[in-house]
């Protein structure tokens, strides 16, 4: 094997080590809890862990709503599963077309249509029985990562979101935080390991749709 080869493989290497401590923005839905090496040997050290510094590496790109150095007092922030009556209140923006244009009929008697207020309360329930917010919860990322703690998203699974019964919700769109992941690479001279800014997938987005 030729000299130049060598340094080919050992770059491929390398490059795919490293991107493997790298979580990355995906359309790859629910987003797949990282697998850690459990050695203690790769974790930082207290004096790897200073506030002060380590705010100012992530600089901007810190967002107290979402990340927290500490541990949260309310781990669910007020967005466990909502009942009926709290997930009406959060409807939010335009009601959807599909909705919006739907005919109801009232079995009593002759068909007839409903008034204007039932048809409107009508609609506003099917609304809010489709809809599929996003349950906002603090996780813990452990202690590679830089503030630990941040505000991950899920779809509800406790009931179904159609009627008839079948569609559930599930994640339809991802974006991601910037936060810092502590990376360890074996140089020559021995393992060496530095915090590095990456970008964590978070479920921004849930729909009614058809089970897998």
């Amino acid at each position: 094997v030729s000299e130049r080869e060598r340094e080919s493989v050992c770059v491929c290497v390398c490059v795919c080590h490293y991107f493997l401590l790298r979580p990355i923005p995906s359309d790859s839905l629910p987003v797949v809890d990282l697998k850690e090496d459990p050695d203690p040997v790769l974790d930082p050290k207290e004096k790897d862990l200073n506030e002060t510094e380590l705010r100012s590496v992530l600089g901007g790109h810190f967002d107290p709503v979402f990340m927290s150095v500490s541990p949260p007092e309310d781990k669910y922030s007020g967005n466990e599963d909502p009942t009926e009556a709290e997930m009406r209140l959060r409807l939010s923006g335009p009601m959807p077309k599909e909705i919006r244009a739907m005919d109801f009929e009232v079995p009593h008697g002759k068909k007839q249509k409903p008034s204007r207020k039932l048809r409107r309360r009508l609609q506003l329930w099917l609304w809010s029985f489709a809809s599929c917010p996003v349950l906002q919860a603090w996780t813990d990322l452990g202690s590679r990562f830089w503030p630990r703690y941040v505000k991950v998203g899920s779809c509800s699974s406790k009931r179904s979101c159609s009627v008839p019964d079948g569609m559930v919700c599930r994640p339809a769109k991802s974006t991601h935080f910037t936060v810092l992941r502590w990376r360890c690479l074996q140089r020559r001279g021995g393992l060496k390991c530095s915090w590095i800014p990456v970008q964590y997938p978070v479920i921004s987005e849930c729909k009614c749709s058809c089970p897998t």
